[in-house]
């Protein structure tokens, strides 16, 4: 049934029949979906979804920053530059939306950076629209610049990269060099408060590849020098094992303030972006496959873990000091991708097959609920189960601790690196039902939207938020994994990659 509720939100049929009595609505359904398909297209089901959204957003929202689609409004949490146009360039270019693609480029030459009427954050800023355009100038500029209409958008995507990073790079202005993330554009300020591991370590991709393309080092050695405090962490205990740090950092020494930590939202991407950043130049970077190596072993002695219901099953735990914690969350569900990563491009069956079992464990997460999404916050504590999930807890290995979904894209993205690291099928399989899942039940109004309740038939509520990394990551993703082929910006299938995704599944090229 869920396969038939995907097919009549894919081609509109949803709306057509939406507004019927219910016993119409069940004999079309049954007219026209009595036998599903003998062959479907996949990716073309990913770009009708795609169109889908972006209609509803552009008729709503444009260019603001995200679509509200059960009420037909727009919001702004991204300050009002367009986060959803900025994040749906790359997807809709690696589809081959060339209407999408120049609407797009022909709105980023008219942003004005230094306008805005809230608070800009150094990170999302970063990996959102910086990294969006950088890799909207790689496409462009390179195998798919016949999809731009006119080449000055394509040269104004790397002019207006420099004047994001102009308006962005007083950040940096503290006696540490580490920056602060939350900014001030009206007068140039900052919120003086401690910066997290990601927002620091998720910034030396797209801040380096900026510095490439230009020729100007000043970009890069930002945040090569902020990057240092995050390699040397002080005090000594705020790496409780080798390689894995605190999450939080005072911008002004440069000093950790905690030790607690792990695969897991404010922590992630900097472990991500360590070997990521290997890829895009092994000569400068060795110094950070090091230490990836470093926090991958550690990661494997003294964080992965099984749950006592489910021994088969591979979670990653977190850690306060040396005390570990048998909690996860589904932003953590890239890890498995970034070990196969490292798997693939260090030569290592340790690493890919510990990444492997990783998805495994992530996968384990969707099929268990009603909705078969995965949960944004679990558990497999035995000592902790709640008293209303302990059947739950024996089927599956791990009970809910925060039922929503956000729409987001990291158990589908590991699908992906695991997909094209094996070739197996499955990973394709699991991905198409994780998609069809997610349009049968996020599916509302003009577009998709966050569901409160993974566990209950139809999601429980609607946010009526449709974030903007739903073009950028789950909509890449899960095409991609569909069309088999080696196109140069694909995830290579031996290691040698010519282009690397920063955290947001905007591609640039490897240097």
């Amino acid at each position: 049934m869920v396969r038939i509720a995907s097919w009549i939100a894919f081609g509109g049929v949803l709306s057509a029949v939406s507004a019927r009595p219910a016993r119409e609505v069940d004999d079309a359904v049954k007219r026209q979906y009595s036998a599903p398909p003998a062959v479907v297209d996949r990716a073309q089901a990913v770009i009708d979804t795609f169109r889908l959204s972006w209609a509803g957003y552009s008729t709503y929202a444009f260019p603001n920053d995200e679509l509200h689609p059960v009420t037909n409004t727009f919001g702004n949490s991204r300050n009002g530059w367009g986060a959803s146009a900025a994040d749906a360039l790359t997807t809709a270019l690696v589809m081959g939306q060339r209407d999408i693609v120049n609407q797009i480029i022909s709105h980023i030459p008219k942003i004005d950076w230094s306008v805005t009427s809230s608070e800009v954050s150094l990170f999302e800023t970063t990996i959102r629209y910086l990294g969006g355009m950088l890799s909207g100038y790689d496409f462009l500029s390179g195998p798919l610049a016949d999809l731009a209409d006119d080449p000055a958008n394509v040269d104004a995507l790397l002019t207006q990269s420099v004047n994001l990073a102009n308006n962005l790079s007083y950040a940096f202005q503290t006696p540490s060099g580490v920056p602060y993330n939350i900014l001030d554009f009206s007068n140039r300020s900052f919120v003086v408060e401690p910066n997290g591991l990601a927002t620091v370590g998720t910034l030396i991709l797209e801040w380096t590849r900026l510095s490439d393309l230009t020729g100007d080092y000043s970009y890069a050695s930002l945040v090569e020098r902020a990057e240092r405090y995050l390699l040397a962490p002080s005090p000594p205990s705020s790496e409780p094992f080798p390689g894995l740090v605190g999450m939080n950092i005072e911008p002004t020494t440069g000093q950790f303030l905690d030790a607690r930590g792990g695969w897991i939202g404010g922590a992630d991407s900097f472990y991500e972006y360590l070997i990521k950043m290997y890829v895009y130049d092994p000569n400068r970077y060795a110094f950070l496959r090091d230490r990836w190596i470093l926090a991958a072993n550690s990661t494997i002695e003294y964080l992965g873990t099984h749950p006592m219901t489910r021994p088969d099953l591979t979670f990653l735990a977190t850690y306060n000091g040396t005390a570990i914690q048998l909690q996860s969350e589904h932003l953590a569900c890239f890890d498995g991708g970034n070990f196969i990563l490292g798997g693939q491009v260090l030569n290592s069956d340790d690493y890919l097959n510990f990444g492997l079992a990783l998805v495994d464990g992530c996968h384990a997460t969707y099929a268990a609920t009603a909705t078969a999404i995965g949960p944004e916050v679990f558990g497999w504590d035995a000592r902790q189960v709640p008293a209303n999930q302990v059947d739950f807890f024996v089927r599956n290995g791990f009970y809910i601790l925060n039922s929503g979904y956000q729409l987001r894209p990291e158990v589908i993205e590991s699908y992906y690196y695991a997909y094209r690291a094996t070739g197996d099928k499955k990973y394709q399989d699991w991905a198409w039902d994780a998609f069809v899942a997610i349009n049968a039940t996020t599916r509302v109004g003009s577009g998709y939207s966050s569901i409160r309740n993974v566990n209950v038939a139809g999601g429980g509520r609607f946010t009526n938020m449709m974030e903007s990394f739903w073009f950028a990551e789950v909509l890449k993703y899960s095409y991609l994994i569909q069309v088999d082929d080696d196109a140069p910006w694909q995830v290579s299938r031996t290691g040698d990659n010519q282009w690397v995704w920063n955290t947001e599944a905007h591609p640039v090229r490897v240097w």
